[in-house]
């Protein structure tokens, strides 16, 4: 591996956060940073004098192409759309603000902000770019960059939700709501959710799935109860993490069937994210690295 290359590869989880944060999509923000390396294999050399920089901005305005097009087709989409689950170092959770960042509900907020917001918004909130760094990085003047800002920060303030969850209570209860869903326990599954549950899944009509969000303590108990008692025979499940919250991943097979995804606080949970489409379920395989920094001889 060239020096460029290992370059290159340290500033790789950054710039994959980037992108999946501004498309919620860990396939397309793959894709977004493979081009990115291609693009910065073809002007290396070249006189870049800040690499990194280079390489977030090119990120940033794929993600935008990327984003403007995904806008499009998620209109199409059959039942709710999440983000696809990405799976989680525990480490993850030791940076709060990249963890709220990527949870659930964050992302399905930012899903409410036009293109310029969201990318906006990322970049300033969760990466700490200046308002004149941003401008440059979605080529956009700094006073319509900090219109811009402020108008996604008030917007994301109004809808946000925050969840603090303990990790070894978020296991345990985790592992009492499995139990209860096993063996069809409505009741126990009720003491463990909270009265505005919310139950979210997506199946993208290629698996069943319901199509709109299933709300309350007593629905969502007998919807999940339903759910177990007509799994697959054989189905496993692992206990983990994804976008930095607690998650199971259910197995039939040697692949995933679906991703659940838990908020958890207060010993409680507060909503739950089944995502079963099974082109989402690529990044559940493995860890990933996400990271709000880059290799740290690289300063923009």
């Amino acid at each position: 591996m060239s020096e460029d290359d290992e370059d290159f590869a340290g500033c790789r989880p950054l710039l994959f956060t980037i992108a999946y944060e501004i498309l919620g999509s860990a396939a397309d923000a793959e894709d977004v940073v493979q081009d990115s390396y291609l693009r910065w294999h073809a002007v290396r050399g070249k006189g870049i004098g800040h690499p990194r920089a280079y390489l977030v901005r090119t990120v940033t305005r794929q993600a935008l192409n990327h984003l403007r097009a995904a806008r499009r087709r998620r209109e199409e989409y059959v039942g709710p759309w999440l983000p696809e689950p990405v799976r989680t170092a525990p480490d993850v959770s030791e940076d709060v603000v990249l963890a709220e960042s990527v949870s659930m509900a964050m992302l399905l907020v930012l899903e409410t902000l036009g293109p310029d917001e969201r990318a906006v918004f990322v970049l300033r909130e969760v990466f700490g770019y200046s308002h004149r760094e941003v401008a440059g990085l979605v080529g956009r003047s700094e006073a319509t960059v900090r219109q811009i800002a402020h108008r996604a920060r008030e917007h994301v303030r109004a809808r946000r939700k925050r969840f603090h969850h303990d990790p070894g209570t978020a296991r345990e209860v985790v592992g009492r709501f499995l139990s209860a869903a096993g063996t069809g326990d409505v009741g126990t599954l009720m003491s463990l959710l909270a009265p505005g549950v919310v139950h979210v899944s997506d199946g993208g009509g290629l698996v069943s799935a319901a199509r709109r969000p299933v709300a309350g303590r007593e629905r969502v108990a007998r919807f999940v109860a339903g759910v177990a008692r007509r799994s697959a025979p054989g189905t496993r499940f692992d206990i983990t993490s994804c976008n930095a919250l607690p998650a199971v991943l259910f197995r039939v097979g040697d692949r995933i069937d679906q991703a659940l995804v838990f908020e958890i606080s207060g010993g409680l949970v507060h909503g739950t994210y089944a995502v079963g489409n099974p082109h989402k379920l690529g990044a559940a395989v493995t860890p990933r690295l996400l990271s709000r920094k880059g290799h740290e001889t690289w300063k923009p």
